[in-house]
């Protein structure tokens, strides 16, 4: 049977961040400096501009929304009012640009940094994956990620689960009670991990290269393959046990899973993140599908 596939929302420069919440999808055109909803039926609604560029996106315990900042290094919350205040500043430990993030169900935002001046054209260096809890405090959760990009958490609360893309696998670690991470492990591994070098060749060697993630009811991560223009399903067990290619061929950055029934699934997908901060504009594309497990 072949797989159905509608666009939500296409001409954007790069869509970061795609989650659900409350019967719409949210997501930042990162490049851009917007963060936006938009229903199922393709109804936007801009909610924000955010002029150090934005990216990942999460949702506090009380509806409020919390937007990375990527270039000052701050984490913005929306509240409900749609006042914006400074719900953290990473900027003391983090000298680069920061990115992904999702907040889990206790109000904790878990934050990942590029790790290395990616605009400037450095070549790539590990970085930290930070936790800023309810109260705006930073903590240096985890270090030596190369590129920690999209998070989940599990069902239960008890495992963090982290792409890092420039390494091609996902890591994850057990979750304390307080927040700390510990039980470092290799989820899994999508070939053998890359000599360092430049961003592109980095990335050009790896069998997959992940980027944003989503995890659904059986913990089975969706991962956006930056490399090959899919996603690919993980188990548990770290084994790759479906795929989606993008119906365009295009690259593929971001995912997430909703809509009314749980079983939606968004892909963000652009002509390539080098292309965009190159000034490639309109290629951002948001489009659905639905898969069997919901999320």
């Amino acid at each position: 049977m072949s797989r159905k596939f509608d666009t939500v929302l296409d001409g954007g420069d790069y869509f970061e961040g795609v989650r659900w919440h409350d019967d719409r999808w949210y997501a930042s055109d990162a490049l851009r400096g917007i963060v936006f909803a938009v229903d199922e039926a393709g109804v936007r609604e801009d909610l924000m501009q955010v002029e150090a560029l934005c990216s990942g996106l999460g949702f506090m315990p009380d509806g409020s929304l919390v937007v990375v900042s990527m270039k000052d290094r701050l984490l913005l919350r929306r509240h409900l009012d749609g006042t914006v205040s400074t719900h953290a500043d990473l900027s003391a430990v983090s000298p680069h640009w920061i990115n992904d993030m999702i907040v889990d169900a206790q109000g904790r935002s878990w934050v990942g940094t590029i790790g290395f001046a990616i605009a400037e054209g450095a070549d790539p260096t590990p970085g930290e994956l930070f936790r800023v809890d309810p109260d705006g405090s930073v903590t240096v959760a985890a270090r030596d990620l190369w590129c920690p990009n999209g998070v989940v958490v599990t069902g239960d609360g008890a495992t963090l689960i982290v792409a890092e893309s420039f390494a091609g696998r996902l890591t994850a670690f057990t979750i304390g009670a307080d927040g700390t991470l510990s039980e470092r492990r290799v989820l899994a591994a999508f070939g053998p991990t890359p000599e360092p070098a430049g961003a592109q060749e980095m990335l050009g060697a790896v069998e997959v290269a992940p980027d944003g993630l989503a995890i659904d009811s059986q913990d089975h991560v969706w991962v956006s393959d930056a490399a090959n223009q899919r996603f690919v399903r993980v188990s548990p067990a770290g084994e790759i046990v479906d795929e989606i290619e993008h119906p365009d061929g295009t690259n593929v950055y971001s995912c997430a899973l909703g809509g009314a029934d749980g079983h939606r699934f968004l892909m963000a997908a652009a002509d390539g993140f080098f292309e965009a901060i190159q000034g490639v504009q309109g290629t951002a594309q948001l489009t659905a599908t639905s898969v069997e497990v919901p999320v």
